[in-house]
């Protein structure tokens, strides 16, 4: 009979069972030893061994299958110095995912006589912490940083049992399929990537036989949870990196046509219609899947040539931040579609929410910055992040939000809005997080769900997120942050999936400047920004809209549309509209009601169009103009158009110099029609 494990080590023997644990010592190890001197008749192994657990038991089958030897005192493999921060560097993201959840419980692991293990997929050791006296112990079976601890090494143990069965396991003492481990117990938890669902890692808690206790597997799965929960956190973030990357390509893409997005490793985080593709391998184009091996010095030709043959591509594009190589973009293409369909649309409609009685809306313009804007609020929908939506008042903000809220794939998903200015700063803290009873003067005595608890799952559009008041600020910082919420006057945490569209009329950097404003806040809800232009630099869909609010205010009324002879028409369309699309509809509105027939002429109109201010005629006009006056947009033209010339046409240097990446830049070149220069 082989020798017990008890006289083979330095802790003491102990003959009675560790607390909590259910199995008897020397029942397992009387199985164990019968196990591997192969003398156990088959209806044994059939019926199983009393003191072992059918898990284990096939462990070992496992391992005896690999050839593992029972009498081996350590783990035969050990990583080089080298090898290991080659490891490290490749699941970067797995070990930045788990600093915060080691960080928190190394204080309690300090003298517990435990050590907190992270391992890869394959069962290697990329780092540990705890009590030193067990660290140093685990050296001697190379339970340390390097060691590999998958169950075709080493057998039965918590690591690679974990690993092989994708579940969370415990392996105490006589248990571990080899001799020289059974001086240790150890509970291990599979870390799942939030992606493909595989398992990227192991966190297990080791050490010896007495430090055993049941909640010892709630304390790895926790953490394993706290782990990917940081990972989709982390991937949340690259993602939208890379949206906004693709986003600001000088040329996007045609909506027919197939984009995956790639991350630096080559990983698919992002697609669209590639249900469309001809690809024979159709499940390599699913989210998650590796697509190539990416490096930080190839090319876009590199990269095309690098994907599989039977891929037809369109082209590939290199995604950047800030200088640095983030991802690409693959763009395949789509199925043909004819010169109808692809022509650029003078209008998009959005149908009437589901359960509210409400006629359709539809978003009417054919300029360039209105398409750019519609375009964005479709990707936006698609990458499901935060919007700020940016313009005058009246242009119709509104309709942005509810054009991102029609995109969502299901359309019964809520759809909440509020307005920051509407509501004062004593109360729309309650409205906006909810509140609990007695939580402040006013509180309902039963509490009350806000409005992010009322949007879970949709789209929650803040308008006039300006006038928030500074202290909320940070409450939305948060709620944001942690997609969590919680009420005022309650410390309960409440998950949340909504999608922030804030709204804004004023220039949110110059409330930064003036202290009003939080710039965290700011870049946090601006994921993507939408300027919807005034309705003055919308160019003939100001025509369009005059049909069209004239054909939808004759329904409203019952009336006959009104027939605007050639002067009114074009004293409609000289006028500047500085109230934007809703004075062009309060306009219309009103010589619906005011005129007694269906013809209008210009001297129907009101005084304010026929004899404006110098100002508030459009350029082009017979009149002497005053200049017109500079808006955000002119002033960015000319910084642009002036950092051009002095960095002679060097535009890398003029991204640098304006703070912008060059995407960005060439986007905005294309928009103003710059002069490149050199």
């Amino acid at each position: 009979m082989l020798t017990s494990y008890f006289s083979s080590r330095k802790s003491a023997r102990s003959d009675t069972p560790t607390p909590g644990f259910h199995n008897n010592e020397r029942a397992t190890m009387r199985a164990w030893e019968q196990y591997v001197e192969g003398r156990l008749e088959t209806e044994e192994i059939e019926r199983g061994f009393a003191g072992v657990r059918p898990e284990i038991l096939k462990s070992w089958d496992r391992s005896s299958d690999w050839g593992i030897s029972a009498l081996s005192d350590a783990t035969p493999t050990k990583l080089t110095a080298d090898h290991v921060k080659s490891l490290s560097q490749k699941n970067q993201s797995l070990v930045s995912a788990a600093q915060a959840a080691f960080s928190r419980l190394a204080p309690h692991l300090a003298e517990s006589g435990a050590i907190l293990i992270l391992t890869d997929k394959n069962g290697a050791i990329i780092e540990a912490i705890g009590d030193p006296q067990t660290i140093d112990a685990g050296r001697d079976i190379q339970l340390e940083i390097g060691g590999v601890w998958a169950e075709g090494v080493i057998g039965t143990n918590g690591i690679g049992t974990a690993l092989s069965t994708g579940k969370a396991a415990y392996v105490h003492a006589s248990e571990h399929f080899c001799l020289g481990i059974k001086a240790w117990t150890c509970a291990a938890a599979p870390i799942f990537d939030p992606l493909d669902k595989s398992v990227v890692g192991v966190v297990d808690l080791s050490g010896p036989p007495n430090i055993f206790r049941p909640h010892n597997m709630a304390l790895v799965v926790a953490a394993a949870r706290e782990i990917e929960i940081a990972l989709y956190e982390d991937l949340r973030e690259e993602r939208t990196i890379l949206l906004e990357a693709f986003i600001d390509l000088p040329t996007p893409p045609d909506n027919a046509d197939g984009v995956v997005l790639l991350n630096r490793h080559g990983r698919i985080i992002y697609s669209r219609n590639t249900d469309r593709i001809p690809f024979p391998r159709a499940q390599q184009l699913g989210i998650g899947q590796i697509l190539l091996t990416m490096r930080p010095e190839m090319t876009g030709g590199q990269l095309a040539e690098a994907l599989p043959r039977e891929l037809v591509t369109k082209g590939v594009e290199l995604l950047k931040t800030e200088g640095e190589t983030r991802g690409a973009v693959v763009i395949l293409p789509g199925q043909s579609v004819s010169k109808k369909s692809s022509a650029r649309p003078s209008s998009v409609k959005i149908a009437p929410r589901v359960g509210v009685n409400e006629d359709e809306i539809q978003i009417v313009g054919n300029c360039p910055k209105m398409l750019e804007a519609m375009d964005f609020a479709r990707r936006a929908a698609e990458a499901n992040v935060t919007v700020l939506v940016q313009g005058e008042t009246g242009v119709g903000k509104e309709l942005f939000a509810r054009l991102i809220h029609s995109h969502h794939t299901e359309r019964d998903t809520p759809y909440v809005a509020i307005n920051c200015a509407a509501i004062s700063g004593d109360l729309i803290g309650g409205e906006l997080f909810g509140h609990v009873a007695g939580a402040f003067t006013g509180a309902l005595r039963d509490g009350k769900a806000g409005k992010f608890e009322l949007a879970n799952g949709g789209v929650l559009c803040l308008d006039e997120i300006g006038d928030m008041p500074l202290e909320l600020q940070s409450y939305l910082l948060r709620t944001l942050e942690q997609r969590a919420v919680y009420r005022i006057g309650c410390n309960r945490r409440r998950p949340i999936d909504v999608q922030l569209v804030a709204m804004t009329n004023r220039n949110l950097r110059l409330d930064i400047e003036e202290g009003s404003f939080r710039r965290d806040l700011f870049y946090r809800i601006g994921a993507i920004v939408i300027d919807v232009p005034p309705l003055r630099e919308r160019g003939k869909d100001i025509e369009q809209l005059i049909d069209h609010i004239n054909q939808t205010v004759a329904r409203k009324f019952g009336r006959e549309p009104l027939i605007l002879d050639d002067s009114a028409r074009a004293a409609l369309c000289a006028y500047r509209w500085p109230g934007n699309v809703r004075e062009l509809r309060n306009t219309i509105e009103r010589l619906r009601l005011l005129s007694p027939g269906d013809h209008v002429s210009v001297s129907d109109l009101p005084t304010e169009i026929t004899i404006p201010d110098d100002d508030m005629l459009l350029p082009g006009d017979h009149r002497t103009l005053i200049p017109e006056r500079l808006n955000l947009d002119a002033i960015e033209s000319v910084a642009i158009q002036r950092a051009i010339e002095l960095e002679g046409g060097n535009l890398s240097k003029v991204a640098t110099s304006l703070g912008i990446s060059r995407p960005t830049l060439y986007r905005k070149i294309r928009i103003y029609g710059l002069d490149r220069g050199k």
